[in-house]
């Protein structure tokens, strides 16, 4: 009985090492703490866009048409679009949904992917076959392509762009966690609990699913800029958002007829879109190298 509260506060112990290495990892690399402090700006911005939003109602899609085409300047530092809204309060409000739905996306493809993961690993013989086959099917086709056509096919809207991007982002994660499990499953202690008679399901919640957490960290942080791309560019494609609701993707794909005169309707929401991905992609980067065992010190 003793040795519970031991075991549970040298997890804890272990998890605040943790932690305290990964910031002082990111605090010493210049791109890393650049890339945490967009992310977390980012993060603040969509969490309070309406307060911080020079003209919320524009930015929600009130038209002010006596102020269409204005170039950037001091009152409209973004310029405003063809219908006359201020374009940082477009981007500032689209900044809302290109954060939820794509964290919405990267959990919902990780409850479904890495438990389907965990299982084929763990069992191995026809379930690792059934599952991996249906997941190698799935991977065949391009995430965008197949999210393209599952909208197509569902229709036009953020509901089902983000349903389409659960379905086709789910089978990585299966492949990512199913490849940890097999190393996982010859460990001493899972040999351990399998000889004391502890039940499958219970080994794969309690033992497996917690030691894949720093891979499957890692890719789905990764993944949010990916997925942050994959949402404009089905909303540039007219199968995501759809107007009047900002969106950065809609955004870049209403300014392309005036790219050359009035660049500020499509280059802003651009310039949005490629440092958000560019942070998560960079500290994605960064805890990969600090947790590869290969490299962790």
């Amino acid at each position: 009985m003793a040795a519970i509260p031991v075991l549970t506060v040298e997890s804890e112990v272990q998890s605040t090492r943790t932690f305290r290495h990964v910031l002082s990892v990111i605090v010493r690399d210049p791109l890393s703490l650049a890339s945490t402090i967009v992310i977390l700006l980012f993060i603040l911005i969509s969490a309070f866009a309406p307060l911080v939003a020079p003209s919320p109602e524009e930015g929600a899609g009130k038209t002010n048409v006596s102020n269409r085409m204005l170039a950037p300047s001091l009152e409209h530092p973004f310029g405003t679009d063809r219908l006359g809204r201020d374009m940082l309060s477009r981007v500032i409000i689209g900044a809302r949904s290109a954060l939820i739905v794509p964290i919405g996306v990267v959990l919902l493809a990780i409850l479904i992917g890495a438990p389907l993961g965990a299982i084929a690993g763990f069992k191995g013989g026809w379930v690792d076959e059934t599952i991996m086959r249906i997941t190698d099917l799935f991977l065949a086709f391009p995430s965008l392509l197949l999210a393209m056509a599952i909208t197509a096919t569902l229709g036009r809207g953020l509901r089902n762009a983000a349903i389409a991007l659960v379905v086709s982002w789910w089978p990585w994660y299966t492949r990512l966690v199913r490849g940890v499990t097999i190393s996982l499953r010859e460990r001493y202690f899972i040999e351990a609990a399998q000889a004391t008679g502890v039940r499958d399901s219970v080994i794969i919640l309690r033992h497996i699913l917690p030691n894949t957490i720093s891979p499957v960290l890692v890719q789905a942080t990764v993944d949010l800029g990916t997925v942050i791309l994959a949402m404009g560019s089905l909303g540039f494609l007219g199968l995501g958002t759809q107007p009047p609701a900002p969106d950065w993707g809609l955004m870049v794909a209403e300014g392309r007829d005036f790219i050359l005169n009035q660049w500020w309707i499509s280059v802003f929401p651009g310039l949005a879109i490629f440092v958000v991905v560019l942070a998560f992609n960079l500290l994605g980067d960064t805890l990969r190298d600090i947790f590869d065992p290969r490299q962790y010190r």
